[in-house]
């Protein structure tokens, strides 16, 4: 490993530079998890190409783990999210839930889009119709149906699903029931913060 690095970084410059990024690369992690220790809600941030970062909590979590309430062992009810006010600019917010530990890789939970810039939480519970009355509309996912549909992994395994919450400077007016690539696609060059929860099932 430190053969690789040292090809890589040959120059002693941009070598002291890399390991300063390293360390305040851990120092973020370091408080991040800090603060999850002091804090009832179980919550993540993350900053991707310079965005700014979100704040992403859930009170419908338990230290990090969700419910079978909200998986297809239950009764598959949306879990409850918060997160902090996104940058001045805002027009719209867009969620999208995955799980990337699926056996036939990155499975869509939840397609949700054109969000009102002013809303700050989601309710337990939301209603699995393509529009909402907000403004909002609802993408379909990889169970093929519009809405939320709860962790159901194969085998006793764990998998983390990842709510990413993303802050866009313009509505996407796409038709509700929009796939996850859809929305992707749209955003693209839009995005002014993003912020990111993991939870693990089971």
């Amino acid at each position: 490993m430190r053969s690789r690095t040292e090809a890589r970084f040959g120059n002693p410059l941009t070598r002291t530079r890399a390991v300063q990024a390293a360390w305040g690369a851990m120092a973020g992690l370091i408080v991040g998890f800090a603060g999850l220790a002091g804090c009832h809600r179980f919550s993540a941030e993350a900053v991707a190409n310079g965005q700014a970062a979100l704040t992403l909590t859930s009170s419908s979590f338990e230290s990090g783990r969700i419910p079978a309430r909200f998986t297809c062992n239950g009764a598959e009810t949306s879990p409850q999210l918060a997160w902090t006010a996104p940058p001045a600019g805002t027009a719209s917010l867009a969620l999208i839930v995955t799980d990337p530990d699926a056996p036939g890789g990155r499975f869509t939970h939840w397609v949700l889009y054109d969000l009102p810039a002013g809303k700050r939480e989601l309710p337990e519970g939301l209603a699995k119709l393509g529009q909402l009355e907000d403004g909002a509309r609802q993408g379909r996912n990889d169970f093929d149906a519009v809405g939320y549909g709860g962790p159901c992994p194969p085998g006793k395994a764990a998998h983390h699903y990842v709510f990413t919450l993303y802050a866009l400077d313009a509505k996407l007016n796409l038709a509700a029931g929009a796939t996850r690539k859809q929305v992707e696609s749209a955003l693209q060059g839009h995005v002014l913060a993003r912020g990111d929860l993991i939870a693990v099932y089971p």
